[in-house]
């Protein structure tokens, strides 16, 4: 029998998280969505031939189910429970006798991409550890001792090749339940046939410029994104450590050559450089994310849970509207106008990738917009094999089993957006475990209180506090926030704040737009958005002064925390205008600077996350 590596931490069931605050309003924003009523009005779900229609019968009923099953648990509503119920059932019943069960013609199968295989077994196995539905086991069992023949006959291609790691997350779960030895084998057929991610990031193409433009597999932003986690899922089998910590090297290039403030890469559709107007793709978000969640479980290094937050409070919920009704394809981190241009700065996409409807550019993002908030939800507090790990930093209870004991943790935060975390502990009886507790990189002087013991944490590691917990104790986690300059290209600069980003607020006029297209009635409708008050700044700061000329307040928190009325927090910060213009609907890449304003006005920047429009890297005006 093969044993595979264990992961440091494993994620718990769904069944036992119960998000709250801000987190379960984001939720439940989204399940008033897009994400709870694609199934009601779009053609390539409601009449998808995964459910017996004619419509897209590939990624798109996965990628949606992969985001919906988990909202509809995290929330426990039984309709959307019932609806989904509704599409598995049809999926698992007309598996065929052989195992397949993709949509499609049997006489056509070789020409049928199997990454939309990889995905639905995804989504059955995460369906199983919601519901435990006894079909599932089998049903996964067949399908891929069916891929394992097909591939013999017809080898990996397109997405499934640049993908084939997705595979691995279906195969450990059977394997860990059956232990049957052909899985593993199947798994090293999979690597063999697949695209080599860590061997091209070892001789990288993609430093220069010379590339974009070109459409292609290994520079497609999504695709990077996913395959961060490559090496470390198949680690699990090879137990090397160049692959379990592969993702080091892809992501500090990733980082060089294309990274952002907000800890995405830009790439719209593939990777596009460091400029702040190029864009990046919602589905590059999600699944960063997700690979982030995955690298934290088996690596546990505390540095991917601060990369996740990044990601997570600055670059996802800027992608959306703040209702969750609409979403861009691109995002850009100085984004000023959101309107249709026949001249798209967008180096593979269309001119209107960056406005605001149900599928600007193209559907797989409307598709996949569902997953990264539900599997951010299930991922925050983690098991350990000694106890419990709080990975990152999120409101929800959670309750699991430790040595035998009845143990629920409760997450009290507005974190974020402020610096204190409660973590409340109950155990049914005295018992002794490890409670990690992750210390940002940013933060240097962290302090761990539980009654009166002060515990300082080292700034980007886990710190490990074990002890016998019993009844109810409160352990205050303090993470002090100040604020940075950080340097980008072309003497730009970008304002942080613990794990936030923030941006000039740029008030907004939305407009709709096609009107006449079939399916973009209200709400689910098509925008653009235009400037409505002045957005051409500088910033007066000293980047060389000990304490920044910034001040912070805090506000209530909305109904929308991630908007620009709702906003929980805004930094005051002097600024004046500057010579800076608008061209084919994007902001220059740099302002001109032929002149600069004497007046000095103060500014309001809010998270960039609770943007639509803004501004992120701005100048530095002496």
């Amino acid at each position: 029998m093969i044993n595979l590596n264990k992961p440091v931490f494993t994620p718990l069931k769904v069944t036992d998280i119960k998000p709250q605050g801000w987190l379960l309003k984001q939720l439940e924003i989204q399940a008033s969505g897009l994400s709870g009523n694609l199934d009601q009005f779009w053609p390539d779900i409601k009449d998808s031939q995964w459910i017996g229609g004619d419509r897209e019968g590939w990624e798109r009923v996965p990628y949606w189910l992969d985001g919906f099953i988990p909202l509809a648990w995290l929330l426990d509503r039984e309709d959307m429970k019932a609806r989904a119920k509704r599409y598995i059932d049809f999926i698992i019943e007309h598996q065929k006798e052989d195992g397949w069960i993709c949509p499609g013609k049997d006489t056509e199968r070789h020409q049928y991409d199997m990454w939309a295989l990889f995905l639905i077994l995804k989504v059955l196995v995460l369906y199983h550890d919601f519901t435990e539905d006894a079909r599932i086991e089998d049903v996964v069992s067949k399908a891929l001792k069916n891929l394992d023949r097909h591939i013999d006959g017809t080898t990996l291609f397109s997405w499934a090749q640049t993908r084939w790691f997705e595979c691995l997350i279906s195969i450990w779960w059977l394997y860990e339940r059956t232990k049957e030895e052909w899985l593993p084998m199947l798994a090293s057929k999979l690597h063999s046939q697949g695209f080599d991610w860590i061997g091209l990031f070892e001789q990288w193409p993609y430093k220069k410029s010379d590339g974009m433009g070109r459409w292609g597999q290994m520079s497609h932003v999504v695709n990077n994104a996913m395959a961060l986690k490559s090496g470390a899922l198949y680690s699990r089998l090879s137990k090397k450590e160049n692959d379990l910590h592969s993702a080091e090297d892809m992501v500090a290039l990733l980082d060089e050559y294309h990274g952002m403030v907000t800890g995405i890469f830009t790439g719209d559709e593939c990777l596009s450089g460091k400029s702040p107007v190029q864009g990046t793709e919602l589905c590059a978000v999600a699944e960063y994310m997700y690979s982030l969640e995955h690298l934290i479980s088996l690596t546990g290094k505390a540095h991917w849970g601060d990369r996740l937050e990044r990601i997570t409070y600055n670059a996802l919920p800027a992608t959306y509207s703040p209702d969750m009704w609409t979403h861009q394809y691109d995002q850009q981190a100085n984004q000023v106008e959101c309107s249709r241009q026949q001249i798209s700065i967008f180096n593979t996409n269309n001119g209107d990738a960056n406005n605001f409807g149900l599928e600007p550019n193209y559907g797989c993002c409307t598709a996949n917009l569902s997953q990264p908030w539900p599997k951010y939800a299930l991922n925050c507090i983690m098991k350990a094999e000694d106890g419990i790990a709080v990975v990152v930093y999120a409101p929800e209870k959670a309750k699991l089993v430790v040595n035998n004991v009845n143990v629920e943790i409760d997450v009290q935060t507005e974190y974020p957006f402020r610096d204190e975390i409660k973590c409340r502990i109950k155990a049914d009886q005295a018992v002794e475990f490890s409670l990690y507790l992750r210390i940002p990189a940013w933060c240097q002087d962290a302090r761990i209180m539980i009654g009166e013991q002060s515990i300082k944490g080292v700034a980007g590691e886990f710190a490990k506090i074990c002890r016998v917990w019993s009844n109810e104790e409160v352990v205050t986690v303090k993470l002090p926030m100040k604020p940075e300059l950080v340097e980008r290209p072309n003497q730009m600069y970008a304002v942080t704040r613990g794990p936030l980003v923030y941006s000039l607020a740029i008030e907004e006029n939305w407009i709709q737009v096609n009107k006449d297209v079939p399916g973009r009635e209200y709400p689910h409708c098509d925008y653009e958005i235009y400037p409505v008050s002045p957005w051409n700044y500088g910033l007066r700061l000293n980047k060389d002064q000990k304490d920044l000329d910034i001040t912070f307040e805090e506000k209530g928190e909305g109904e929308m925390p991630f908007s620009p009325s709702g906003a929980p927090i805004a930094a005051k910060v002097k600024g004046s205008k500057i010579d800076w213009t608008i061209e084919n609907g994007h902001a220059t890449e740099t302002p001109a600077m032929t002149w600069v304003s004497d007046e000095v006005e103060e500014l309001m920047l809010i998270p960039y996350g609770c943007t639509n429009l803004r501004l992120t890297e701005m100048p530095l005006l002496s």
